[in-house]
């Protein structure tokens, strides 16, 4: 998963409490992320997305889409500070959200040449008014660069800001073959608390009672890899470590791998490759394997669990999940008090929404 649609899915599920988490840190824009206001004083004679609102969208779709991908808050005033740059200040409802929607969507075919028929809308929240707040995600192009048609300029994202992307970087663009883009997927996503003393999945030391554990967790995924590009991507790997497990009885599993080559490494470690004759077509994904993370109440350490995907001629993404030792030991226990009670599979829900938010992290 990249930083721009860790962003928007961080959005969808949190909502509203995002947008004020932003304002709390005060969140600055950044390399994958912009805050707009939308036009004020919008009439009910308007029937498309006005003028500089279309401009701000149609920089933002060339910048983001010739780069890395990001995401457009509406509805976020910025303040200036003269360390970071823009940063949250306050939210600024959009009016009539459904409508604002329904002119984003009908604005982005035209937006830019060629059009990036990826952009995707989602409303944060929406008061009883009708009001509320929108993300755009706009993820990195697959057919670049992308001309915006608001001024005719091809944009790329620098720090901040869309800006007018130079000669040398414009002609690199055309001239580069297009290479697979392989991102991470995690799906079939589990948590369970087990009776250990029924699957025996921890063997504690039988002189120390304090070590013995009745009830563990176990948090269950599989790792995909799919071709997001437009060209047959070969040669998909997986490399990932399990640098720290949090303590002595927590463990990290893999299984099911056999679909894949494994090649031999460090103890915690994996490598898997794909068989030289698979190929991967544009759209098609691939398991690597199954990943089980099982938690004990005894934690001692930090936990640290990262790993890199990518394919012959693709960049790689690297990816990782780490919890401090202390947050550890609080989720844990959070989970373990659930059993039992009505609510238990819906608060395991959340807390595996939780998980995955919160402590997994993808990065270009």
């Amino acid at each position: 998963m990249s930083r721009a649609e860790d962003i928007f899915q961080k959005l969808i599920y949190f909502g509203e409490d995002a947008l004020d988490d932003f304002i709390i840190n005060r969140q600055a824009e950044e390399l994958f992320l912009d805050f707009k206001q939308t036009t004020p004083g919008i009439g009910k004679n308007v029937t498309s997305l006005p003028r500089d609102d279309r401009k701000n969208l149609a920089k933002c779709i060339s910048g983001f889409g010739n780069s890395e991908g990001g995401v457009i808050i509406w509805g976020v005033e910025c303040s200036r500070d003269m360390d970071i740059g823009d940063v949250a200040k306050a939210k600024i409802k959009v009016p009539n959200v459904h409508r604002y929607l329904s002119w984003l969507e009908n604005a982005i075919s035209g937006c830019t040449i060629p059009s990036h028929n990826k952009v995707r809308n989602h409303i944060i929240s929406i008061d009883e008014n009708g009001d509320g707040y929108i993300a755009t995600y706009i993820p990195k192009a697959e057919v670049s660069p992308l001309m915006s048609t608001v001024g005719n300029n091809i944009y790329i994202r620098s720090g901040s800001n869309n800006v007018p992307a130079p000669y040398s970087v414009i002609a690199g663009m055309f001239g580069r073959r297009p290479q697979p883009n392989i991102e991470l997927v995690i799906n079939e996503k589990s948590l369970e608390i087990v009776d250990n003393q029924k699957e025996q999945i921890v063997f504690s030391d039988e002189n120390n009672e304090n070590k013995e554990f009745d009830k563990v967790v176990r948090i269950s995924f599989s790792l995909h890899a799919k071709n997001e590009s437009s060209v047959i991507a070969r040669e998909v790997y997986l490399s990932c470590t399990t640098s720290s497990s949090g303590g002595e009885y927590n463990k990290v599993r893999f299984l099911n791998y056999n679909q894949m080559d494994s090649i031999g490494g460090m103890h915690n470690q994996l490598n898997l490759i794909s068989r030289p004759e698979l190929r991967l077509p544009p759209r098609g994904s691939i398991r690597f394997a199954n990943i089980e993370i099982i938690l004990t109440p005894d934690t001692e350490q930090d936990f640290l669990f990262d790993g890199v995907v990518g394919a012959d001629e693709a960049a790689p993404k690297s990816f990782r999940i780490y919890i401090n030792k202390n947050t550890l030991r609080s989720y844990v226990a959070k989970v373990l008090r659930l059993e039992g009670s009505e609510t238990e599979e819906e608060q395991k829900q959340q807390l595996l929404i939780e998980f995955f938010h919160e402590f997994f992290r993808s990065e270009q």
